[in-house]
């Protein structure tokens, strides 16, 4: 029978050996369980992921991880089914972790990708994913890295990282892909006027979606736009000549997928080729361990009695009025590096 773990999800007993090689065998329910067992938040759930994920690291395979943002209602969801049944269609395995937003009251998500993604949830070439994002800044749900090594492992070809939206904190999901790619709905560029630069210095491509019947001059005008910016925005060292560029797709009607997907695997060779693809998962492999550091820290401190006491007392004169809290975060960080 299963466990329930903190958060409500149903996570089997199950030999971590068993596990990992059903994962390593590419069987859809071991990867299923897998990812339910990374996302527990109980301490022996977490013990158990740590160990799967150290078993599998062994079989060295790497897929094509790709990020995925948008502005709600561009049609990411209609895009990654078309491209993902595109991807399937030559023989391709594709993997797909979609974050839904979690509500900062219930903490509930809706997590309803599956339904919107259905011709690709029946292909057996195809895995979808949804997972709440528990409120984690950055767009992706805090495990959604070690998802990716679990789909990598499985021998998914490419794992497309679907986060709930666009914003400054959405550039998190640069951390753990190899493309990023934002998609624009036609003459949208006012609704990214706030966050544009955060979005587009991390851009490989643009995608102006819905390029078909009356919208397409429009989607043609804000592919021309945003091609201007891109050349005054940015240059980079693993950027060919080209790079980063928007381009026109309807992901309704199937067109320009297999041109973009070409753009894709192009500037992934040519990553490969100077060196750059390994590099950047190695920069991203010390974030994450940087960023594991820090949320343990933070773990401890929430766990510790004495240190969550002293914490209600400072919140209390800040409350108050008789601090700010500058000054009683200033003096709770002194007690914890004195000691007391």
């Amino acid at each position: 029978m299963p466990d329930e773990c903190a958060e409500g999800c149903l996570v089997p007993v199950m030999n971590v050996s068993e596990l990992a090689d059903g994962v390593k065998n590419g069987q859809r329910r071991a990867l299923a369980r897998a990812i339910t067992l990374i996302e527990s938040g109980r301490a022996d759930h977490r013990v158990m992921a740590t160990e799967v994920l150290q078993t599998l690291k062994g079989t060295q395979r790497q897929a094509l991880r790709i990020g995925l943002s948008g502005t709600p209602g561009v049609g990411k969801s209609t895009f990654i089914e078309s491209f993902g049944m595109m991807l399937t269609g030559q023989g391709l395995r594709v993997a797909v972790l979609a974050v839904d937003p979690s509500s900062t009251r219930s903490g509930g998500s809706i997590l309803g990708d599956k339904t919107r993604m259905e011709r690709l949830s029946r292909d057996p070439n195809a895995f979808i994913r949804p997972s709440p994002s528990q409120s984690q800044l950055g767009g992706v749900a805090r495990r959604t890295r070690e998802a990716v090594m679990l789909c990598e492992a499985a021998g998914f070809d490419v794992v497309l990282i679907e986060t709930v939206g666009v914003g400054q904190s959405e550039t998190m999901v640069a951390e753990m892909s190899d493309l990023f790619l934002l998609l624009l709905a036609p003459a949208g560029g006012d609704e990214l006027q706030g966050v544009k630069r955060g979005i587009m210095e991390i851009a490989d491509i643009i995608l102006v979606n819905k390029a078909d019947g009356d919208l397409k001059p429009a989607a043609m005008r804000t592919c021309a736009d945003y091609t201007g910016a891109l050349r005054l925005l940015r240059k980079r060292a693993q950027d060919p000549e080209g790079f980063p560029k928007a381009m026109l797709v309807s992901a309704l009607q199937e067109d320009g997928l297999l041109q973009a997907w070409a753009e894709m695997q192009d500037l992934a060779d040519w990553r490969k080729t100077e060196g750059h693809w390994q590099a950047n998962r190695v920069r991203q492999s010390r974030h994450w361990f940087e960023e594991e550091v820090r949320y343990g820290l933070l773990a401890q401190l929430q766990e510790d009695p004495v240190i969550r006491a002293q914490m209600q007392h400072l919140g209390q004169s800040v409350a108050q009025g008789q601090t700010t809290p500058t000054a009683a975060a200033r003096k709770l960080l002194n007690q914890l590096a004195q000691g007391k």
